[in-house]
């Protein structure tokens, strides 16, 4: 995730007291001259409009916290993500003042996927969990990272059935990479860890206060899609959530529930408000299915480069289309074929990479070519053509197998 003199750049400007992105994205700076402003000499970036604090802060930062992050990253499942970063979320990277940079425990590459983040109370009801688990599970087998804050409640619970699900979560934390909080979620932080990624903005040694928790929440809201709330009381922080994401051009999603029931009140305003009422994962995926797709496409621009400089295609950067034309696509179908096959066993079978592979298995997803299977596996549908059929037959088969589903299941 970038050069070691870089990742120490961006260190030193994290570590900075009170210089946020607000500050140093207000001055007439390339991207490529942040990491490198603590090497700058006094005269010039004072020029440039920083204060003689910020100037001291950058150059010589609190050895000891220093120390602390190098010593957190000297690990090889912990890393830095910099807005420069090419695994940096790219939706984040779109909001105002987007953090400066992220410290990432697990596979930063799972910060490239579409992710829909599911929040809603710590005191949620049982009914409230058992739709938190539906929706986190089903959304999960549709191609989604399924985000949240690791609090208990609802956040728990999605993480949870996402990964019971065979999918992947992502955890954004209001303290350093190095804490968990609450400390009741160290075995989830860890399952989370193999099966996703925890995030914090906040410096290794940075304990849990309440300031840290809306910009914990505005992370979440900002690499996601959309926002799904599933019970909130009117003074829950998920309306924070849910109100960073609309300022942010994100989709609110929240589910209804009874007038006598304290715990639907937030929603029900959220409802009120302008949030769209769901009852069934398939709606959120119909909603937010163009925005993955341009997601997908993306992703695959940003890899075509990297991907056609190992295979000695054109290395133009344009983004590769996942029709019946493109050579790797007909490669990476035959090395899913019909049978459950792991994301390991496809880039063994296609010398392709991890982003490579997840981001055609992605658009190949929507296309309805490939599924999602439990434990991370897929395989072909044998429906090749079934992306030009009708989208009220293709909602009507999911409706159908879902109801199936939930009719065998014994809980």
């Amino acid at each position: 995730m970038g050069s070691e003199p870089d990742q120490l750049g961006w260190l030193k400007l994290v570590l900075a007291p009170d210089l946020g992105p607000g500050t140093l994205d207000g001055l007439d700076l390339a991207p490529d001259d942040y990491p490198r402003l603590p090497d700058w000499s006094d005269r010039d970036l004072g020029r440039i409009g920083l204060s003689r604090e910020f100037i001291r802060a950058i150059k010589h930062p609190d050895q000891a916290r220093l120390d602390a992050a190098l010593a957190w990253l000297d690990h090889p499942s912990h890393h830095l993500i910099s807005r420069n970063d090419e695994y940096y979320p790219p939706l984040l990277r779109r909001i105002a003042d987007a953090p400066l940079a992220l410290f990432v425990n697990g596979s930063p590459e799972w910060c490239l996927r579409p992710q829909l983040a599911i929040v809603g109370s710590r005191n949620a009801t049982p009914g409230g969990l058992a739709i938190a688990r539906e929706f986190a599970e089903d959304l999960s087998r549709a191609g989604m990272v399924i985000t949240s804050g690791l609090a208990l409640g609802v956040d728990g619970v999605a993480h949870r059935a996402a990964m019971d699900a065979g999918g992947i979560t992502l955890a954004v934390g209001g303290t350093g990479p190095d804490q968990v909080y609450p400390a009741r979620h160290r075995d989830l932080a860890r399952r989370i860890v193999d099966n996703g990624a925890v995030i914090s903005s906040f410096a290794p040694g940075v304990g849990p206060r309440a300031g840290h928790f809306p910009a914990r929440n505005r992370i979440i809201s900002g690499m996601s899609a959309g926002v799904l709330v599933i019970e909130a009381g009117i003074r829950s922080g998920s309306l924070i959530t849910a109100r960073l994401a609309g300022e942010q051009g994100r989709e609110v999603f929240a589910v209804p529930g009874s007038i006598r029931n304290p715990m639907a009140r937030g929603c029900h305003r959220l409802i009120r408000q302008g949030a769209r009422l769901v009852e069934s994962p398939d709606e959120i995926v119909d909603e937010l299915k163009p925005l993955i797709a341009e997601l997908a496409g993306e992703l695959r621009g940003l890899l075509a480069p990297r991907e056609a400089s190992s295979s000695g295609a054109d290395a133009s950067g344009a983004a590769i289309e996942s029709d019946a034309s493109d050579p790797q696509v007909e490669t990476l179908l035959a090395a899913v074929g019909y049978d459950p096959t792991s994301v390991d066993e496809i880039m063994a079978r296609t010398e392709l990479t991890t982003q490579a592979v997840s981001s055609m298995l992605l658009e190949l997803e929507l296309q309805g070519r490939v599924a999602a299977l439990g434990g991370g596996r897929y395989s072909r549908t044998g429906q090749d053509s079934e992306s030009s059929r009708p989208e009220s037959s293709r909602a009507s088969n999911r409706q159908s197998n879902r109801q199936s589903k939930r009719g065998n299941r014994t809980e």
